[in-house]
């Protein structure tokens, strides 16, 4: 029972050890940004020269900035949503002929590096006139998030029950009245965890808004509002951390509130009744 303890002892402090070291960089983050400029590169634990002024700073010049990363945020969860769970449903549940290949090339798509997606969208984009534009990262950032849900929907899909599906069919539902009434309010947890994702990888997304909305103005995204403290000469890292740490806030939040949906969605296609 000692010998035990012992050992539960030393897991207990390596586990802490780690999660100092992976959290960390979030601390110095909030750190520095509550630290006066002249005394950053002092590199002091504490915020000793304490201040708020990093964080008016970013209230007053990046709020367009994060506004546009909202609304691409939400137009990407819409856009994922309404592609993936038909998608995915066709191919759980309507025995499609080349559903297996169509998973296949899914799975190989979310390996194709998003800098070359970029550049092909750029050249897309450049002819339709749709660069510097929000519809256009939209697409661009959905593109990443699709293939992910269309994978998580179609394995929650397949544990549906059948008869569940059938009944619906014996009621006289068409095959869309039946996704619409039995297959989507029994998603939730998996509509949760892939809006969750999808909203994410938009709201950090750099290489699609470094390539399409390079021009923006203020449609540009948080991830390039920043960038307006990174100079040739002179780095403003106050005000940069500042809008990290408001920009984290969101996300954090997110997580909090869905994490309980996100265990349950993640997990919801691994075991068969």
């Amino acid at each position: 029972m000692l010998h035990t303890t012992h050992r539960t002892w030393w897991k207990t402090l390596i586990a802490l050890a780690l999660t100092a070291v992976m959290l960390f960089p979030i601390y110095w983050m909030v750190n520095v940004s509550l630290t006066r400029r002249e005394s950053i590169r002092r590199g002091d634990l504490l915020p000793f020269d304490f201040t708020l002024g990093h964080y008016a700073t970013v209230l007053s010049e990046q709020l367009p900035y994060l506004g546009t990363s909202l609304v691409v945020g939400l137009g990407t969860v819409a856009l994922t949503l309404v592609v993936a769970m038909p998608a995915a449903y066709a191919i759980a549940k309507l025995a499609l002929p080349w559903g297996n290949t169509l998973s296949f090339v899914l799975i190989v798509a979310q390996m194709v590096p998003a800098v070359v997606m970029s550049l092909g969208f750029y050249s897309i984009y450049s002819r339709l006139g749709m660069l510097n534009t929000i519809p256009g990262l939209i697409i661009a950032d959905s593109t990443i998030a699709i293939p992910f849900a269309v994978m998580l929907f179609t394995a929650f899909m397949r544990g549906i029950p059948r008869e569940l599906i059938q009944a619906a069919q014996l009621d006289g539902a068409s095959t869309w009245r039946t996704f619409r009434s039995v297959v989507i309010p029994v998603s939730r947890n998996s509509m949760v965890t892939a809006s969750l994702f999808a909203f994410l990888w938009a709201w950090s997304d750099f290489i699609f808004a470094s390539t399409l909305n390079r021009e923006g103005g203020e449609l540009r995204p948080i991830t390039m509002g920043i960038y307006n403290y990174i100079g040739a000469q002179n780095q403003e890292w106050g005000p940069m951390m500042a809008t990290a740490v408001v920009a984290s806030i969101p996300t954090a939040l997110l997580l909090i509130a869905a994490q309980r949906y996100v265990a349950a969605g993640v997990t919801a296609g691994a075991v068969k009744d």
